[in-house]
């Protein structure tokens, strides 16, 4: 069954001031990677451990890396449901503490 994927309310500010394709890159990989198994770990999926968010989420929180952009994200099994909770530019010198 696949999961339903919602947007925090952030979310629309966070991506508007990426470059179109950026975002549509974003958007995709979204849809294609966390639709199916969003909490099956692979190379750009993972579980952040000890991070707190400065957002409201539930234990634990996932991030999807997605070329230099992060997705920050957590998923209610029960219900079928992945929260997409921030996206984040994240340079190569910057850790992931600092872009939240």
């Amino acid at each position: 069954m696949p999961f339903i994927i919602k947007y925090a309310e952030s979310v629309p500010q966070d991506l508007k001031p990426l470059r179109k394709i950026d975002r549509k890159l974003v958007l995709d990989a979204i849809e294609e990677q966390l639709t199916h198994e969003p909490t099956t770990i692979t190379r750009n999926r993972k579980i952040l451990v000890g991070l707190k968010p400065p957002w409201e989420h539930l234990e634990p929180v996932w991030e999807l890396r997605v070329s230099e952009f992060r997705v920050f994200y957590d998923v209610d099994v029960d219900n079928a449901l992945v929260m997409v909770r921030a996206v984040r530019h994240k340079p190569s010198h910057k850790t992931t503490e600092e872009i939240l």
